[in-house]
């Protein structure tokens, strides 16, 4: 068989029309019933008229190609497609396919130009000799004009037109078959019909077509398998042997005979193909499309919307879901598979899709912002015990449930203040519980706050009575900490958290400024919180939450990817102190001491919110961080406490004991394999504070002793009643912080007064000894009792231990 090319075709192509328009005409006037209506009324004049107004030229229009969004190691997530679609070469298609797909559809193609004649008349003879249409007479150049009109159409009356049994329509196509004819040659023609055709259940193109019905290639195609792939495009939904096998065989075995009947195949290669099952439905791959069918449904529409707000592909949101789901982009994303599947682990063996609770988990990477997992306790989707919401982040995506409070997670965002501010490690605040705080004054960005009368927080573990910034962050010292972030002021704080990216998830504004700030404020997500403690992590760097790592178009080309977004937020000496302080509560006597693992260094802080309606754990090696969360998310918000999580009541409910275990066996799996990690040692300006040295004021008249340290440039505060002390009575008993530990220049001294109970009593100790259980972090385990680390006058005094 001789194909002819372009060059051969282009002289007979005036001739061609010219056959094509006397055929047709000369049917219409011996009046016979053509595979096409509207003919009543078309003269040759008005035929050549519309063959004038017509493009010379064929545009045509870029094939819509799948878009891939896949894991980190390259494992698909999910594809994005308006049509199932991979094209490939021609070259890349088996021989038998291309040659049973010219038997069947125009076995002439290569004979013949843009205009089968003797197809046609065929066609026209059979359709009157049987009083209906029965044959076609396009020619595949035809039906690929025909298929690339329908895929130029942007509207349902453009479709309309673009299928409608006309005689203009049938014209039109003509007309543009020859131009593609001129412009291509013939196996150009037939590769980018066996690209566009559609091969029914969802598959458009060969490719897509041989991988969704057969699990290979269109390079591997058999005879069998061609010929059913073939018979499959003069009626994608009727022949397609998952609707119908029988019917599907019954179209596969005439395309077998015709392919026999041209002499394409043997007798033998017939016989065996006529015997061969039609499909192995174990090998028929879903058509699954879009991220509800992918492994990973709530991290992939979070992705999504990222994509569908990028400019790069559309000026509005509707030309971006197009490209995206035409422009066949490949999307690689920060999410591990490995880090998931723990993450995932985690969430199945504590929770379940029916408890009455929700959970969920976020895994990101410090000094990146890489997010490696997200994972949740109801599974995806409208049914019940399901959900569409993404609880690991905000309210701005429109699927995002917008956050919880997060109760003390926030007390790490006041020691970070607090360390900026130079205050020591070992700084002492007399915390009792409950504390009347109301009428109190707190600092704010714009003012002042001040508490509602009658305000006295209280602490919900037990503590010492004065404890240091880092027993107050193993016990989680709610009156400790409220009153540090007085002495830091509240827009301190608040400008560390929102550098931090803690803002607001339902509104994306700043944390409010109130006096229980500190305790929790405003709704997070588990995405904020793992993504602000990872810039502790990282020494201060806070990273954007990265999720889209690369994206290249159908070429291969980079398009519209932006990398790590990342900043110093914290000076490196600042979060080193806060982590030293949250490494503590991982360690004996803190409240996530039973929730440490490995040989890495780990710090964390628990979080539980007012009436237990959320309970949270935030944590972190130099490697990975963390955040989970236990919530009511449905109205009205209850008690977590007779709720259910892992299909039992919950008789308690804290951060620790409910949020801590989904934490730590998730991230105990994510960090297995991985090498041990230390954080770096806090410098001994950092424990020790920026402070200068307190007046001695004990045993003096509490005015005097405030007017002394008024002018030594500190704030000073007479704490109410009396307390046991060797000082005359009515006298300074003490300060907080301590005259031995000195205090940051400006910042709020406490004097307390003596009621001389201890007065003249034997055996007693000093005021300067040491209270128990102050060891600061970092201090060595043998410590000279004249050289104190922690104590401003002596610098150089003592090393630094972990």
């Amino acid at each position: 068989m001789r194909v002819r090319e372009k060059g051969d075709r282009g002289v007979v192509q005036s001739v061609v029309l010219f056959l094509g328009v006397s055929v047709l005409s000369g049917a219409l006037a011996a009046g016979l019933a053509i595979p096409f209506a509207g003919l009543a009324g078309f003269t040759t004049q008005k035929t050549n008229e519309t063959l004038k107004d017509l493009p010379q030229q064929f545009d045509e229009v870029p094939q819509k190609q799948k878009s891939t969004i896949l894991a980190a190691d390259g494992s698909v997530i999910a594809t994005l497609a308006e049509q199932n679609r991979v094209p490939v070469k021609l070259s890349a298609v088996a021989p038998i396919m291309q040659k049973a797909i010219v038997a069947i559809e125009d076995d002439r193609f290569y004979e013949h130009g843009a205009l089968d004649l003797k197809g046609t008349l065929r066609a026209l003879l059979q359709n009157k000799s049987s009083g209906g249409i029965q044959q076609g007479g396009s020619s595949i150049t035809q039906q690929y004009v025909k298929v690339s009109l329908v895929e130029k159409a942007k509207t349902p009356d453009e479709v309309a037109e673009a299928t409608a049994d006309t005689y203009q329509r049938k014209v039109a196509e003509l007309r543009y078959a020859i131009a593609v004819e001129k412009q291509y040659s013939k196996n150009e023609i037939l590769e980018k019909y066996l690209n566009l055709a559609n091969f029914g259940d969802g598959a458009w193109g060969i490719q897509a077509a041989a991988q969704h019905y057969f699990s290979v290639n269109a390079s591997q195609l058999t005879l069998p398998q061609a010929a059913l792939l073939a018979g499959l495009v003069k009626n994608p939904t009727g022949y397609d042997p998952t609707n119908d096998m029988k019917r599907a065989k019954d179209r596969r075995d005439v395309v077998i005979k015709r392919m026999l009947e041209l002499k394409v195949i043997s007798v033998a290669q017939a016989n065996s193909a006529l015997k061969t099952p039609v499909i192995d439905p174990a090998k028929v791959r879903p058509n699954k499309l879009g991220c509800a069918n992918g492994p990973y449904p709530f991290y992939c529409e979070y992705i999504v919307s990222q994509l569908e707000a990028n400019p790069a592909f559309g000026k509005t949101k509707v030309d971006r879901e197009n490209f995206l789901k035409t422009a066949g982009l490949t999307v690689r994303t920060s999410l591990d598979p490995k880090i998931q599947k723990a993450a995932q682990h985690s969430i199945d063996i504590h929770s379940k899709p029916t408890d009455s609770a929700i959970a969920a988990i976020t895994i990101v990477e410090p000094g990146t912002g890489l997010v490696k997992a997200m994972v949740q306790s109801k599974p995806y989707g409208g049914k019940k015990n399901q959900t569409s919401y993404n609880y690991n982040v905000e309210k701005s995506y429109p699927g995002g449930y917008g956050g919880f409070q997060n109760g003390s997670t926030m007390k790490a965002f006041t020691i970070a203040a607090a360390i900026q501010k130079g205050i020591p490690l070992n700084y002492q605040i007399v915390s009792p519980s409950p504390i009347n705080l109301g009428g109190k004054k707190w600092t704010t960005c714009d003012g002042h706050v001040t508490a509602e009368q009658g305000w006295s927080p209280q602490n919900s573990t037990k503590n010492v009575a004065d404890p240091t910034m880092v027993e107050a962050a193993q016990k989680s010292t709610n009156t400790y900490f409220i009153q540090l972030s007085e002495q830091t002021g509240l827009c301190a704080i608040s400008k560390i958290a929102t550098s931090l990216g803690m803002v607001d998830a339902q509104s994306g504004e700043p944390l409010g400024q109130y006096p229980s700030m500190t305790l929790g404020v405003g709704l997070v997500t588990p995405l904020q919180l793992s993504s602000a403690y990872a810039a502790f992590a990282a020494r201060g760097m806070y990273c954007t939450p990265w999720l889209v790592t690369s994206i290249k178009n159908a070429a291969g080309k980079s398009v519209g990817s932006p990398g790590a977004n990342c900043k110093q937020a914290l000076a490196p000496e600042v979060a080193d102190g806060v982590n030293a302080v949250l490494h503590q509560v991982m360690e004996q006597g803190g409240t996530g001491q039973h929730l440490k693992f490995g040989n890495s260094d780990l710090a964390g802080k628990t979080g539980t919110i007012q009436e237990n309606k959320a309970v949270w754990f935030a944590g972190y090696s130099s490697k990975l961080a963390a955040a989970s969360v236990v919530a009511d998310a449905s109205l009205p918000y209850r008690n977590l406490i007779n709720q259910t999580l892992n299909g039992d009541k919950m008789s308690d409910a804290s951060g620790s004991g409910t949020a801590g275990p989904l934490w730590m066996t998730a991230l105990q799996g994510a960090l297995q394999g991985t090498a041990t990690t230390r954080f770096t040692a806090p410098s001994d300006k950092t424990m020790r504070g920026n402070v200068k040295d307190l007046p001695f004021v004990n045993g003096m008249n509490p005015d005097d002793a405030a007017n002394k340290l008024r002018q030594a440039g500190f704030q000073v505060e007479l704490a109410p009643g009396t307390v046991d002390s060797e000082e005359t009575a009515g006298t300074v008993a003490y300060t907080t912080p301590r005259q031995r530990d000195g205090a940051p220049e400006g910042s709020k001294v406490t004097i307390y007064i003596s009621n001389g109970s201890k007065q003249n009593q034997p055996g007693q100790p000093t005021n300067t000894a040491q209270p128990p259980g102050t060891k600061p972090p970092g201090a060595p385990t043998t410590i000279n009792p004249n050289c104190p680390p922690w104590n401003p006058k002596y610098p150089k005094c003592g090393g630094r231990g972990r």
